[in-house]
């Protein structure tokens, strides 16, 4: 019999099913334990012998999956936070006063908010730009002053579609980072950092949880600098770190991360297929369809599938949009994305008269039941509203 032999670098489904090998190494449980300490001993000469010695800045308990998400983003480092949005605003709080960033016109309503109002009162200059429009970003930039180009792709709620290598040249030709939201393709679609990306964030509470069950945001480096030193600082001084039963839940939760992704983006992809030149729908918005204006830089940027995200505008205006929504038995109508259960929203009613968001969209988080369920409980529903 042949010598059994193991890749030398496993499939990304293999390292997140087995945890990358983490286990208990006391009792040899087959998972690791939790860590709830808060504070480590001291040894006689003042050192602490497993390089723990406060939980702020470092609990064991965060070890494995911030080195699991690290691997999966070919990344030099991970760090954990309490939220996407503690994860995200701590990379902002590294600048300075008359720092300016650019961000897309349409990214998770939240951050822009957030950058909107929080982030001008500290001096930062903020410009929005169309990122699907590279020579608009290039005149945006400010030679000089711009530090952070943020980039969402495909970008929530719209699912428009940013050329990230694109967006590393310009970035890099002024002296300025890459920030990548990957929340919504995870790395199993997308790797940013192969493309040029300085800094990779997830609001870890979506597809790397998957269970709607914790709320966690992650930052992945791709290389150890004088930012990221910064950004390690922001994170011990600020608190903005998950409890250790949380990040516990984290890892539980993307080891099965595959699986979930695989079935999402191909429901996803069968439902866009499905409702793309239905009666009762407008338009269908996925970056896996052909007709897709970011169907071909998607293809290049993304493997294995498109996401599992994807909105639908309604034929006949807002409040169709509102009446189908609430004709769905078996999607639920909440906010969130990534979980096993599908979810449905109606966006502009969450992000307000200054969204970009068409007020006829849904936007649909496809889960793990069967797709033509949510194929057969979409069309009952569009079925209602015209009749």
């Amino acid at each position: 019999m042949a010598a059994r032999t193991t890749p030398e670098t496993p499939h990304p489904d293999t390292l997140l099913a087995n945890g990358m090998g983490v286990h208990d190494a006391d009792t040899y449980g087959v998972i690791p334990a939790i860590h709830p300490a808060t504070t480590f001993l001291r040894a006689g000469d003042l050192s602490y012998p497993a390089g723990y010695s406060y939980a702020r800045p470092i609990n064991p308990t965060f070890t494995a999956a911030e080195q699991l998400l690290c691997t999966l983003e070919g990344g030099a480092e991970a760090l954990l936070f309490s939220s996407g949005m503690s994860a995200a605003t701590a990379l902002f709080q590294t600048l300075s006063p008359g720092d300016h960033v650019i961000a897309p016109q349409v990214m998770y309503w939240a951050l822009r908010r957030w950058l909107r109002g929080f982030a001008a009162q500290w001096g930062l200059a903020v410009d929005f730009v169309d990122m699907t429009d590279a020579d608009a970003v290039r005149a945006a930039v400010r030679t000089g002053s711009t530090r952070i180009l943020w980039v969402e792709t495909p970008a929530n709620p719209t699912w428009c579609i940013t050329d990230l290598t694109a967006m590393a040249e310009i970035a890099h030709g002024v002296g300025a980072i890459l920030a990548v939201d990957n929340t919504v393709p995870t790395p199993l679609l997308t790797r940013p950092i192969e493309f040029g990306a300085d800094i990779v964030m997830h609001s870890a509470t979506k597809y790397l949880n998957g269970h709607s069950d914790v709320l966690a945001g992650a930052l992945v480096t791709a290389r150890e600098d004088e930012r990221w030193a910064k950004v390690r600082a922001v994170r011990a001084d600020h608190g903005g770190i998950p409890g250790p039963f949380e990040a516990w839940l984290l890892l539980r939760g993307m080891r099965t991360m595959g699986l979930r992704v695989e079935r999402a983006s191909s429901t996803a992809m069968a439902i866009a297929r499905h409702f793309a030149n239905h009666p009762g729908v407008a338009e269908v918005l996925y970056p896996g369809l052909e007709s897709h204006s970011g169907h071909a830089v998607a293809a290049r940027q993304m493997r294995g599938g498109f996401s599992g995200m994807l909105s639908i505008r309604i034929a006949g205006g807002e409040q169709a949009s509102i009446d189908v929504a609430a004709a769905l038995e078996i999607w639920t109508r909440a906010t969130s994305l990534g979980g096993v259960e599908s979810l449905v929203e109606h966006r502009r009613s969450v992000e307000g008269a200054d969204s970009p968001c068409p007020p006829d969209l849904l936007r649909m988080s496809c889960g793990i039941e069967h797709p033509g369920d949510l194929i057969a409980d979409l069309e009952q529903a569009l079925e209602k509203v015209r009749a």
